[in-house]
Order: C-alpha cells, then sequence, then structure tokens
C-alpha cells in the first residue's frame, strides 16, 4: 500500500503556493478552489492548467463554464499567456461549456453542447481527457453544473458522481465554486463540494488599511503536510503569486 505522503507531487504553477503544501497537488487528488467573487478563482485554475503545459509539458483541460473559451484567452492573454500555442501542440484543451448553451454560435473545437445533462457532460469531458492523454483538469464552477437542480439530494448525487468519474480518470483536479459567507463559516456554495474534496484552498478579500487585500487558506490537503496560516497573495502581470513569508514584496 502505497503512503499518500509519498505521492508524486502535480506543481500547482503557483510562485509560493508550493512551499506550503509540500511541494505541490498529490498526484490524482481533487481539490476545491473556493471564494467570492472577484478573489481570482478563474484565474488560479487557467494558471494551473497552462503552467502545466509550459513548464512541465504536462497536458490540461480547462472546462469553462462560466466564459466562452476565446474570452478566457484573451483575459489570460494580460499575464503572457499564450493558449493558442498549447492547444495547437495538443498540450491544452479548452471546453466551451458557453456558446452553444447560450445559443451563441462557437468554431471551438471542443464544444460542450448539453451541461445540463449531467451524465453527458462527464462523458464528453472524459473523452476529452483521454483524447489529449490529459494528466490535469480544471473545471469552472461547480454551481454552473448544478444550476437547474433545485434538491440538495440531487445535487449531492451529482457531485458524488463528478468525484467517482474523476478519480477513474486519473487526473489532478481543481474545482471552483463560490463561498456565499467565508466569514460565517460557510465555505461553498452547496455545503457539499468541500467532502467530496481531498483539499480545499480558499480565496479571500479583506479590508486593511481602507483597501481590499487578497489572502490564501489551504482549509484542507489530504496527503500532505500543509500550513493553517492565511497568506497573501496578488494577481500580478504573471499571474497569481502567493507569498510564504507573510509580506508582499
Amino acid at each position: 500500500m502505497v503512503d499518500d505522503f509519498s505521492k508524486r507531487r502535480v506543481k500547482s504553477g503557483i510562485p509560493g503556493f508550493d512551499d506550503l503544501i509540500g511541494g505541490g497537488f498529490p498526484e490524482e487528488s481533487t481539490v476545491l478552489i473556493t471564494g467570492s467573487t472577484g478573489t481570482g478563482k478563474t484565474t488560479f485554475v487557467a494558471q494551473y492548467i497552462y503552467k502545466g503545459a509550459e513548464e512541465h509539458g504536462e497536458p490540461g483541460v480547462l472546462v469553462t463554464l462560466e466564459e466562452r473559451a476565446k474570452d478566457i484567452r484573451r483575459e489570460m492573454a494580460q499575464f503572457g499567456w499564450n493558449f493558442k500555442k498549447y492547444e495547437k501542440e495538443g498540450l491544452i484543451a479548452i471546453v466551451d461549456g458557453v456558446s452553444a448553451i447560450s445559443g451563441i454560435p462557437s468554431e471551438e473545437r471542443f464544444v460542450l453542447e448539453d451541461r445540463i445533462n449531467v451524465d453527458n457532460f462527464l462523458r464528453y469531458i472524459y473523452r476529452v481527457v483521454k483524447a489529449i492523454n490529459a494528466k490535469r483538469l480544471a473545471i469552472d464552477s461547480i454551481p454552473s453544473i448544478a444550476f437547474r437542480l433545485q434538491n440538495e439530494g440531487d445535487i449531492r448525487g451529482v457531485l458524488l458522481k463528478l468525484n467517482t468519474i474523476l478519480l477513474e480518470m486519473g487526473v489532478t483536479t481543481l474545482l471552483t465554486t463560490e463561498a456565499p459567507d467565508p466569514k460565517a463559516g460557510r465555505i461553498s456554495r452547496y455545503g457539499i463540494e468541500e467532502y467530496i474534496s481531498r483539499g480545499v484552498v480558499i480565496l479571500d478579500l479583506q479590508e486593511k488599511n481602507i483597501e481590499l487585500k487578497r489572502y490564501l487558506l489551504i482549509r484542507k490537503m489530504r496527503g500532505t503536510k500543509h500550513s493553517m496560516r492565511k497568506y497573501p497573495f496578488e494577481i500580478t502581470d504573471r499571474g497569481v503569486v502567493v507569498y510564504p513569508s507573510g509580506e508582499i514584496y
């Protein structure tokens, strides 16, 4: 039996972050990135996929359910990230989960036509992962998968099924969700997401000296030792940067 602590690490691509989790995410784990609007969740997971391709040659799939693929590429270009380059090389696949459902024509290679049917959604993502032999997967975001479900039991069932499929894929996955009120202990939209994930990272905005500052907290990370402190981070011209020393340089 392999000790979780001896598992291969998957580098996050986030400067300063891997120092807090023993060198990277435990391989084949599912990690929840949660926070309120504007905390940087989409940038965090896009950086994970992009840097995996750029720095380690690891194929990754980015499933975008809130923005069109071309909008993601344009927004991430501000950090100097050329997603198209690695898409052409077969190292990145962006699954557009917005265009078809919104009735907007799409010229994307990977277009999700039915995220309303969760089984079809999961089957399609599975096929894309296998098509490029992906080692990394990011889904942004969980509420966009379950947005038509009202019953808590149905939502729980969908998330459990998602977790099972992710384990079968053998990828290291980041999922995003909304945190309605972290200060009141609500760290996810449904209160279920954190239980299906082996890791939970909370991104937060706090007022300090009459301006908002970004902070990160690793709430849970099974299979590795990790810090339980809050650390400042910024979204810079090179993406998300975490400051393990607690000081912003």
